[in-house]
């Protein structure tokens, strides 16, 4: 059923689903990718220590749930006329639930979270190379074997359990996945699979020698479909039909998709609860000291990749600043200060408040606010977080040009943060480069919808996908080449405060 094919009487809608760190969401899509109903709900976030961060997956579910059925209820569509669900998901995160029961045994370990820290310090030492190699990624607490590792080792009678064949491990999608299809299916895509360190992306498997690395059993994990493939139906009471499931893809890779950002060399930032720049490398897989490679997206039978740069904390120093430290009430608070100077006089943010990802990978950085004075304001404070965003940006940007050789024109951007006007001047200039925002800032739940859409010929190819995509509002550089090295430069030098201040303060 192609696009052409729809008529008036028999239309039909994707359902994305999109369940980030911060906030979930479910949003309805017609052919032409205007947004026909919306509902968003905010998530707990549990920090029992400073290196933990953690979710209620039960929370996640219902949320998630309600945010569908109110989204279809307020819309007024009939669920019969869904021609598919698309999921989109915070990409290492992990659950772990009872198989028989289908109850989650301990909370969600959410991808901040660093307890992993010292066992991937020593992986970097003894097996960095390999991890590299056969993962594509640095060894590091932000994926998911560390933390599966931990919960294994540290819940009593997990190890056991999974042994046993009674243990199920999931990220985000395969949660919900499990849930909506009534404990029918467990599985997984390439996407998120890629960001386990314990998936292979040359051979496309689970890999046994990081399984036996990690002590983890092979009879836990998922299955591994395509982003585009058929995962099952929903359970037929959920919506009073059963609705498939024929799109499952990582967050930032649905974002990139999203943003049509296609061929090889094209590339997006996503400003979340972190900002996460990628490019895709199509079918070639793409090796860089400091930069994560990992699977874009597949159809079954084609694999495409990308290099990534990931940036933990920006959005979610916004939120240390209203939840925190109570400085700014909502996050529209944040730039209505900020306009209020005219620069951060000095002021430099780092905000490594769960260490630092691209380039440095450093689990014990820590945030940093220096180059305070008898001027220093609120103001000041918020518009140094702002302008922090855009330096971690350009981190990663100047990083992708030099690893792929080639100048990157203009930046794709999306998410919360592209809302910022102020802070995607100073990424324009602090870049010197163009930035294109989307007139739709939903890339991430468009993504999710595409990759469903194509499996059920919503969408016959790219070329028709296309064409729903509409370009927004874009910024222009104005900063010279003078001020803009002199500013970068300070912040070099107040990042090299924050690396490794956690090994040095904090106990083991």
């Amino acid at each position: 059923m192609g696009r052409t094919g729809l008529s008036s009487h028999d239309k039909k809608y994707i359902l994305a689903i999109d369940e980030g760190t911060s906030s979930l969401r479910a949003i309805l899509f017609d052919e032409e990718m205007h947004i026909i109903g919306k509902t968003q709900y905010g998530i707990t976030q549990y920090t029992p220590s400073a290196d933990r961060v953690e979710h209620d997956p039960d929370e996640i579910w219902q949320k998630q749930l309600a945010a569908m059925k109110e989204t279809i209820g307020k819309s007024g569509v009939n669920p019969s006329n869904i021609a598919s669900i698309g999921i989109t998901n915070q990409r290492e995160t992990v659950v772990i639930w009872d198989k028989g029961t289908g109850r989650a045994l301990y909370r969600a370990i959410v991808w901040q979270d660093r307890r992993g820290s010292a066992y991937t310090e020593w992986l970097k030492i003894h097996y960095s190379d390999t991890v590299k190699k056969k993962t594509g990624l640095i060894p590091d607490p932000y994926f998911s074997a560390s933390k599966i590792k931990w919960l294994l080792e540290n819940k009593p009678g997990l190890y056991k359990k999974a042994k046993t064949g009674n243990l199920l491990f999931g990220t985000i999608d395969s949660w919900l996945i499990w849930n909506l299809t009534g404990g029918k299916v467990h599985a997984t895509d390439h996407t998120n699979a890629s960001r386990t360190m314990l998936y292979n992306i040359e051979k496309m498997e689970w890999d046994t020698d990081l399984l036996e690395l990690f002590r983890i059993p092979h009879s836990i994990l998922p299955d591994v479909n395509a982003s585009s493939a058929e995962y099952g139906y929903t359970a037929g009471h959920f919506f009073g039909t059963e609705i498939p499931i024929t799109g499952v893809i990582g967050d930032q890779q649905a974002a990139l998709y999203g943003e049509l950002a296609h061929k090889r060399g094209e590339v997006k930032c996503t400003y979340g609860t972190g900002n996460f720049v990628l490019v895709s490398t199509g079918s070639d897989i793409v090796r860089a000291k400091n930069l994560l490679t990992t699977i874009a997206w597949s159809s079954p039978g084609r694999i495409t990749y990308a290099l990534e740069g990931s940036i933990f904390i920006t959005g979610a120093a916004v939120q240390w600043l209203r939840d925190g430290i109570g400085i700014i009430n909502n996050y529209k608070d944040l730039e209505i200060m900020a306009k209020r100077v005219n620069s951060s006089e000095g002021l430099y943010f780092v905000p490594a408040l769960t260490g630092m990802g691209t380039p440095y990978w450093d689990p014990y950085a820590r945030g940093v606010l220096i180059g305070i004075t008898r001027r220093t304001t609120r103001e000041h404070i918020a518009r140094a977080v702002i302008e922090s965003e855009a330096y971690l940006t350009k981190e990663v940007i100047d990083l992708i040009e030099m690893e792929l050789g080639t100048d990157i024109k203009s930046l794709k951007v999306d998410g919360g943060g592209s809302e910022n006007d102020t802070l995607m001047q100073f990424q324009a200039d602090i870049l010197n480069k163009d930035l294109i925002k989307p007139a739709v800032i939903e890339t991430t739940s468009m993504g999710a919808a595409f990759v469903a859409g194509i499996t059920t010929g919503y969408w016959n190819n790219e070329r028709e996908m296309a064409s729903t995509w509409r370009a927004g509002k874009e910024f222009h550089p104005s900063m010279s080449n003078e001020e803009r090295g002199r500013l970068y430069n300070g912040w070099k030098e107040a990042v090299k405060r924050s690396l490794k201040w956690g090994s040095i303060v904090e106990p083991v």
